[in-house]
């Protein structure tokens, strides 16, 4: 029987994959004239890159989130399929 963390995980993975799956599929659709709604989506995050210079070190981190209806939507098929396995 699997324990409690390695089913977090894999919800996390499964979750992971629903929104690259429904994103890239929100991409393709936005070019479809009555599936153009499927793309619409925003994006946020730090458009800036945050740079840390230690001398021998340069650390910069940045990250953008750019969420469409089609990724919500494959998150939320993503989550009924974990619950059905």
């Amino acid at each position: 029987m699997a324990t409690r963390e390695k089913n977090i995980w894999i919800l996390i993975i499964f979750i992971l994959s629903g929104l690259v799956i429904g994103g890239l599929l929100g991409k393709i659709a936005s070019q479809v004239d009555f599936l153009w709604w499927l793309g619409y989506g925003q994006s946020f995050g730090l458009t800036n890159p945050i740079e840390l210079d230690l001398s021998i070190l340069k650390i910069t981190f940045a990250i953008i989130f750019e969420i469409n209806i089609a990724s919500i939507i494959g998150m939320a098929i993503a989550i009924f399929i974990y619950r059905k396995i």
